[in-house]
């Protein structure tokens, strides 16, 4: 590629409808850009499953995405990011990957309380990643990590609402807020399509870090460094799945972005992600 601009697209993936939230804020910042995004969900939830099964799931779908001629890759899936991120920058040197991390530091940088909470998968728990963010950042501040198994499933399922979902967070929440904190960081990109929920259980004291405005940010600083960003005035969205391609329309239509063609990709029995 010569010259100051590159009109390929960026390719965004996750386990399912989670990423979309960072994809909204990509949008939103990076309007020109043509997105590729694709959803896991025959897979999902990454959270519960290995690293290693992780790693190779991921692994499979960057390389669909490079077929799909992806100049920089979003990994809007902590677990996945977790798992992967630094093999992936390992096995494509010259590719500009952005993955996801629990935004421990801004938590630590706000609170008054000396304690923060994060909330996230399992596997993102269980990462040398995660450790390592603590280790770096929390210095003298409480990090409380509270895991949500099964929280996942019930945003797919679309019960971002219900009364089983608040009592579900309820029961994670209420023991963080025992303990003061003020700062609850959403370690899951799914976790922001129940904002409305968190917010009702732990009220106005506590602030909600989302990570996806940062992560557009990131993006763009990556395009400019790297000088691949497009020349077009309008750019556009679309989706893959290997699920049902219509269980991504109300997540779309909830974060701004209807209207967007979702389109079935299927694994093959080799362990291929092959795209249409």
């Amino acid at each position: 590629m010569t010259g100051a601009h590159d009109e390929r697209p960026i390719g965004i993936f996750d386990s399912g409808i989670g990423g979309l939230t960072v994809t909204a804020a990509i949008r939103q910042a990076l309007p020109t850009e043509r997105l590729l995004y694709f959803g896991d969900n025959a897979h999902v939830p990454y959270g519960q499953r290995s690293l290693d099964e992780v790693r190779g799931f991921s692994h499979a779908i960057v390389e669909a995405l490079i077929g799909a001629d992806c100049k920089l890759i979003v990994i809007a899936c902590n677990t996945a990011s977790a798992a992967a991120l630094a093999s992936l920058r390992a096995a494509h040197p010259g590719l500009p990957f952005v993955g996801m991390e629990p935004a421990v530091k801004p938590a630590v940088e706000h609170t008054s309380t000396g304690t923060v909470g994060v909330i996230a998968t399992t596997a993102t728990f269980q990462s040398e990643l995660y450790a390592s963010i603590v280790e770096r950042f929390a210095g003298d501040v409480e990090v409380l990590h509270q895991p949500c198994p099964g929280l996942v499933k019930q945003i797919e399922a679309g019960e971002t609402g219900s009364p089983t979902t608040e009592a579900m967070l309820r029961g994670w929440l209420q023991p963080m807020l025992d303990r003061h904190i003020d700062a609850l960081v959403l370690g899951c990109t799914h976790y922001p399509l129940v904002r409305p929920l968190i917010e009702r259980i732990v009220g106005p004291g506590v602030r909600i870090i989302d990570p996806s405005p940062a992560i557009a940010r990131r993006v763009d600083h990556l395009l400019r460094e790297h000088a691949l960003r497009t020349s077009a005035t309008a750019g556009g969205l679309q989706c893959w799945t290997s699920g049902d391609p219509a269980h991504f329309a109300p997540t779309l239509e909830q974060l701004g972005l209807g209207g967007t063609e979702v389109r079935q990709a299927r694994w093959s029995t080799a362990g291929t992600l092959i795209l249409p």
